[in-house]
């Protein structure tokens, strides 16, 4: 079986057939609400759609699902019907032993096997594909038996909590610094950097434990959002998250005012030469960008023309697709309306930040030496930032209502009084509105680690963002002088 996926854009570019216009071809998609990103399940021989699993496919296409995790999905399909392949059977004809075999395969004798994490949104999809021939009658039954509470042999066998990874205080100037700016532990410029844009992994890693969203929220945000747009007063801001948002539910976020500036230190000495090289191109591509020629800020909505056609967005409403085909005439010409930009002067995707974060770490362990402060075990990620964010602004708010009370008598106080009565000043629930998290139960999962952080600072976040008069080097000096550092 070979799998594809439904792409618009290209049917547009590349279909050349006498029998049904491409443009015919687009039309039908949308008026069947088939999603880019829908799997097709094509006969290996035949190369003719396999109608059970491309009606699977259309399903997940009407869930609304996005164009990453419909792919995501299509694939678990593939690589099952890829295992069964080798066992003389397909995913149709799959019995329970097949299954049992695939899960083994997955989590135990292939070369890098996966975690419970990922097996069990693994496990879900193969869980919802059968319940879904199942109640087509397409099969007769689930393959797998249902076990007690409704488990069945693909379940997975461990549950595992949040995995939550905060960095102290000299860990984040450390991993800012010098991993994503190039700096040596002692301060001074390194010429052998060869970085690129280092002023943006600063004001993404800013951005990112100000605000404390998730990266598809931060790294996707577009400039009049942030304040950085003629006739923006600038200073701290807020914007609404909501297609970007996880399960699409929309929030605000706040951006402090030192995440801010450092964001607009980018924009004032990198950006330009960035959009400036690129405007070219970018020129070239005009008819597949949404070039917008109207900025409603008070509004939240952007005008432009998209495929010939004008069209108007909220901008909360515009998903991280639409978003990094959006330009509008700049100084040297269309330049990308998001803040962040990469070489090709679009914003970059997930591999590109991805990438950013393997060569900061690569980098920040090659240089440690006693100076700099004890790295984490395993490779720094985006998220731990958002972590890092949570704890810090929990342990804050319980300190100010925890006055000068000892930690004991102040926790007893703390989990008899506010997780009862007091939720509009409660810090978890403050905390838990500020993440976006659906159920407060998952912020709780913070609490355990609240202890292991020193309040010191007369405000959650201040000196870790900006660009004070403290470098990294000040901050190792003091920790190697047997001074305390703030963590």
């Amino acid at each position: 079986m070979d799998l594809a996926f439904v792409q618009a854009g290209l049917l547009e570019k590349y279909l050349d057939t006498d029998v049904i216009s491409a443009a015919r071809v687009v039309a039908l998609l949308k008026r069947r609400g088939i999603l880019d990103g829908t799997p097709v399940y094509l006969d290996e021989e035949t190369q003719t759609p396999i109608p059970p699993l491309c009606e699977f496919g259309r399903y997940l296409s009407t869930a609304l699902l996005d164009e990453t995790t419909l792919k995501d999905y299509g694939r678990v399909i593939g690589r099952l019907d890829d295992h069964l392949a080798g066992l003389d059977s397909d995913v149709l004809s799959a019995t329970e032993s097949d299954l049992v075999s695939y899960r083994g395969h997955r989590t135990q004798w292939q070369e890098r096997p996966v975690g419970a994490s990922a097996w069990g949104r693994e496990s879900f999809v193969l869980d919802d594909f059968y319940g879904f021939l199942v109640k087509r009658k397409i099969l007769p039954r689930r393959p797998a038996r249902l076990a007690a509470r409704g488990r069945n042999a693909l379940a997975p066998r461990v549950r595992s909590g949040m995995d939550i990874r905060h960095l102290t205080f000299e860990q984040y100037r450390y991993f800012r610094d010098v991993g994503l700016g190039g700096q040596l532990p002692n301060a001074q410029v390194d010429p052998t950097f060869r970085g690129w844009s280092p002023l943006r992994g600063r004001a993404g890693g800013d951005i990112a434990l100000g605000s404390g969203a998730r990266w598809r929220e931060w790294s996707t945000v577009l400039l009049p959002e942030i304040g950085l747009w003629p006739g923006m007063s600038g200073g701290a801001a807020e914007y609404i998250v909501q297609a970007c948002a996880k399960y699409g539910k929309a929030r605000t976020v706040y951006v402090p005012e030192d995440a801010v500036a450092s964001a607009d230190l980018f924009c004032l000495l990198e950006r330009p030469d960035i959009v400036r090289r690129a405007a070219r191109t970018l020129e070239r591509k005009a008819r597949d960008l949404f070039v917008v020629g109207e900025v409603d800020v008070a509004g939240g909505r952007v005008r432009g023309v998209l495929d010939g056609v004008v069209r108007e967005f909220q901008m909360s409403a515009m998903d991280a697709k639409l978003r990094r085909i959006t330009v509008y005439e700049g100084e040297f010409g269309l330049e990308a309306l998001t803040l962040f930009v990469c070489r090709g002067g679009l914003m970059p995707g997930a591999d590109a930040w991805k990438g950013y974060r393997h060569r900061a770490w690569t980098r920040m362990t090659n240089l440690a030496d006693r100076s700099t402060p004890l790295l984490p075990a395993r490779r720094w990620r985006w998220h731990d930032l958002r972590h890092t964010y949570a704890l810090r602004l929990l342990t804050y708010l319980e300190n100010i209502m925890d006055g000068e009370e000892p930690d004991q008598q102040a926790r007893r106080r703390r989990h008899r009084s506010y997780l009862t009565g007091h939720i509009r000043h409660n810090p978890l629930l403050i905390v838990s509105r500020r993440l976006g998290h659906a159920n407060p139960e998952t912020t709780y999962e913070y609490l355990q680690y609240t202890d292991d952080l020193i309040n010191e600072f007369e405000a959650a976040f201040s000196s870790w963002i900006g660009d004070d008069e403290a470098t990294y080097a000040d901050i190792a000096s003091h920790a190697i002088s047997g001074a305390k550092g703030g963590c």
